[in-house]
C-alpha cells in the first residue's frame, strides 16, 4: 500500500500526523504542498492530507484513531 502524506515545514499539525503514522509503523513519502505548484493548488490550506494508493484519505487534524480508520478502509479490512 503506497501511503503518503503532504506536509509543510512549521506545520505542527503535520508533524503530529507524521508521528502518529511512524507509531503505528507506517513510514509514509512526504510531500511538501509547498515545493510543488500542483500540490499547492490542491492542499494549501488543507494540509496534512493523507493519501492512500493517490486518493485523499484524510485531512487536517489527524490523529491515530483518524488514521487508522482511513488506513483500515482503503485496504479493506473492517
Amino acid at each position: 500500500m503506497r501511503v503518503a502524506l503532504v506536509t509543510r515545514k512549521g506545520c505542527h499539525l503535520c508533524e503530529e500526523a507524521l508521528a502518529a503514522l511512524r507509531g503505528m509503523g507506517v513510514e509514509p513519502h512526504l510531500l511538501d504542498v509547498d515545493a510543488d505548484p500542483e500540490l499547492f493548488r490542491l492542499y494549501d490550506f488543507r494540509v496534512p492530507v493523507l493519501l492512500v494508493e493517490g486518493r485523499v484519505v484524510a485531512e487536517g487534524r489527524l490523529d491515530a484513531p483518524t488514521l487508522r480508520r482511513a488506513l483500515r478502509r482503503r485496504s479493506g479490512t473492517p
